[in-house]
């Protein structure tokens, strides 16, 4: 499908998504979602259920909570940060909530700027931050910072 054809799709739930500030990277894939991806893995989901049937790093409470959320990033040494711009070294995610405060959503950002974020069990993009911004996820809630490996 092309991306316009995917915009016409997800424009509902992504308002803010249009093709000069998205771009598609990747098909349709289920075998992980946007948690896992902002931690660059691809091989399972992440999800703090408490039936543990989706990978959790050990130790962390399985809530849906941003101290949950941003607990599951330290493992890889990620610390919370304000600033979502790029820095030359660092390496960001950034984690979305909903009107409540409930994480929805997170996004890696790439060298240079922009970011990268897998849309449910779809595609993957590459975006301007608040281009995913919306009724579906929400908007940023924390910012997340490690020197780039």
């Amino acid at each position: 499908m092309s991306y316009e054809r995917w915009l016409s799709y997800l424009r509902f739930g992504f308002p803010r998504l249009t093709t000069a500030n998205s771009r598609v990277t990747s098909p349709e894939d289920e075998d992980y979602n946007c948690i896992a991806w902002a931690a660059e893995t691809t091989d399972r989901w992440w999800w703090p259920d408490p039936q543990q049937q989706s990978f959790w790093p050990a130790g962390i409470p399985r809530i849906v909570s941003l101290d949950s959320f941003a607990g599951a990033y330290a493992t890889l040494g990620y610390s919370q940060r304000t600033d979502s711009s790029w820095q030359v070294g660092s390496q960001k995610i950034a984690i979305f909530a909903d009107t409540s405060g409930k994480p929805t959503h997170a996004a890696r950002q790439l060298p240079g700027g922009w970011w990268a974020s897998k849309l449910g069990t779809i595609i993957d993009i590459e975006h301007e931050l608040n281009a995913v911004e919306g009724p579906v996820y929400g908007s940023v809630a924390i910012v997340l910072e490690r020197m780039r490996p």
